[in-house]
């Protein structure tokens, strides 16, 4: 289908009042506390609201023609309102189909009001850097509700309309408002310069950068990044330390298949080189208010921000213990192991133990059922969604409560928490 045509049979649809959230090209947010992340949390028990039920009856119905409806939105959107096309990359191949995955994510939670709003205050926030204004949502409302209603059709009456349009203009208004808060205190994005480039394996890179100005933010938070080679294609990145004083960032970048940030800063990244990053985000961090133990699995990449929060322990002074289980499907892939077992070396309260799949025919989370007992243990969690999933599902199978369980919230964890 044609990008830049309207699809024949379209029909023009009101804007709803005062307007709807714009589903520029941003992962929802990757880090989760059980408190304020929806991909974290279970749906509400309580009835649905009516509301509820309608807008989730037509996700169902539109759920198998969803790669329909998301051409036919940007289809609508681009002519209707070509001043919006440059706020969006100038490929949609990645931006596609996240549209459709933030619309479940949203449904699936319309009742559970106090996680909800925290949700879409961080996707407020973070479109900032696009340059989104709040008179651009009435128009992406606009093209929405028209695709949802030339797809849903059979199932689409003024009452299914009506909860649409409640719905979303809550939720933009709580978008709108997150963004005026947040320009008040910090900018829409960073300028960071590259200062180092640590090929660490042919596919995974250390890369040290330094902001134009000061960066505030939390071990075991995450951040966006935009290469010069892909403007406005932003992708995800967790700190691989704890806030310095030299007020330098790292971050572990493995390089994808198709990924095009992360093989522009693994194979093309020089120091010298300008990126941007949008503002932190997450709530991954540590309570230093108890003296809980810190459990820790960390996969692949996944060990960056658990390496901060390490230090972050480490330089509050606690001698609370940490459990550091580093996943890797061979010994090639613990690429930051001598940092780690440095770490370990200097820190009494620490262990690291390494769990390499293809030796132990183990995966992570099967180890972590072999030590413990981990009752008196925050746990978190980060790396590849699979290793999420079942990392969860054994730290419940021995006994942490949900509640003390944080990790890498991505978009494929949405039915992780039921």
């Amino acid at each position: 289908m044609a990008r830049h045509a309207i699809p024949d049979g379209a029909q023009p649809v009101a804007a709803p009042s005062p307007g709807m959230p714009l589903p520029l090209p941003e992962e929802p947010a990757r880090r989760s506390d059980p408190a304020a992340d929806p991909v974290a949390v279970p749906a509400p028990t309580r009835p649905a609201s009516p509301d509820a039920v309608l807008i989730r009856r037509t996700m169902a119905e539109v759920g198998p023609v969803a790669d329909k409806v998301t051409s036919y939105f940007y289809a609508l959107l681009f002519v209707r309102h070509p001043d919006l096309r440059p706020l969006f990359p100038a490929s949609m191949d990645t931006q596609r189909d996240r549209l459709l995955k933030a619309l479940l994510t949203a449904a699936e939670h319309i009742d559970n009001t106090e996680v909800l709003v925290a949700y879409l205050q961080n996707l407020g926030r973070g479109h900032r850097k696009y340059g989104t204004r709040p008179e651009h949502y009435p128009a992406v409302g606009e093209c929405l509700i028209g695709a949802l209603s030339r797809f849903a059709e059979g199932i689409w009456d003024r009452e299914t309309e009506a909860a649409w349009v409640r719905a979303y203009t809550t939720i933009s208004q709580v978008m709108i408002d997150a963004a005026a808060k947040d320009e008040l205190r910090a900018p829409a994005w960073w300028y960071a310069e590259v200062v180092s480039h640590d090929l660490r394996t042919p596919d995974v890179a250390v890369i040290t950068v330094r902001p134009d100005q000061p960066y505030p933010f939390l071990a075991g938070q995450y951040t966006s990044v935009e290469t010069p080679w892909w403007p406005r294609i932003w992708r995800h990145y967790s700190f691989a330390a704890a806030p310095r004083s030299d007020g330098l960032l790292s971050f572990h970048v493995k390089a994808v298949p198709a990924g095009w940030v992360s093989n522009a800063l693994v194979h093309r990244a020089r120091p010298g080189d300008i990126i941007r990053l949008g503002a932190p985000a997450g709530s991954m961090t540590v309570d230093h208010t108890t003296d809980s133990g810190l459990l820790c699995l960390g996969g692949g990449t996944g060990i960056a921000p658990i390496k901060a929060l390490v230090e972050d322990v480490a330089e509050h002074g606690a001698r609370r213990p940490v459990e550091v289980f580093y996943g890797a499907r061979t010994d090639h892939d613990l690429y930051d192991i001598d940092t780690m077992l440095r770490l370990q070396h200097s820190h009494p309260w620490l262990a690291v133990r390494p769990v390499v799949d293809r030796q132990a025919h183990l995966q992570l989370p099967d180890a972590v059922r072999e030590y413990g007992p981990w009752n008196e243990y925050d746990a978190y969690l980060s790396g590849p969604p699979g290793m999420i999933r079942s990392g969860v599902d054994a730290l419940r199978d021995v006994g942490i409560p949900s509640d003390r369980i944080r990790h890498d919230a991505v978009e494929e964890l949405a039915a992780v928490g039921n």
